[in-house]
């Protein structure tokens, strides 16, 4: 595995914005899909937003953020960013980073397994949304 770095985590009020970014060490963003899963407490690990790279960027979103979030790629940065606006208190979670040949597991039990279900997996960053 190639360890995947996010940034770009915290705290916001509802409404307000953030923007993850992630990294990596290679230069192989521009062969894979990328991605971005989230973990609340009480919840499975789902599949937030997907960039499929070899697939005319074709992107997905859960219907929960469709609207608010958008998913780019920056392959001369080797970088995937998740911008996220209007954030509500249900984002709150920790957000994780993925890269796969294909990513097209949209949920999974948890995110903790996340390294050995998928090629590349990132280590988490914290977004809290307050009122």
């Amino acid at each position: 595995q190639v360890p995947l770095v996010e940034s770009g985590g915290g705290s916001v009020q509802a409404g307000g914005s953030l923007r993850l970014s992630c990294t990596a060490a290679d230069n192989a963003f521009d062969e894979a899909d990328m991605g971005w899963f989230r973990q609340s407490p009480g919840n499975k690990c789902e599949l937030v937003s997907r960039i499929s790279i070899k697939r005319d960027e074709n992107r997905y979103y859960a219907d929960d953020v469709k609207g608010r979030f958008t998913i780019s790629r920056d392959n001369d940065k080797n970088a995937v960013y998740l911008q996220m606006a209007d954030l509500k208190l249900e984002d709150t979670a920790v957000y994780f980073c993925v890269r796969d040949a294909r990513i097209s597991m949209i949920r999974f039990n948890d995110c903790s397994s996340g390294s050995w279900r998928f090629r590349d997996w990132g280590q988490g960053t914290q977004v809290t949304v307050s009122s």
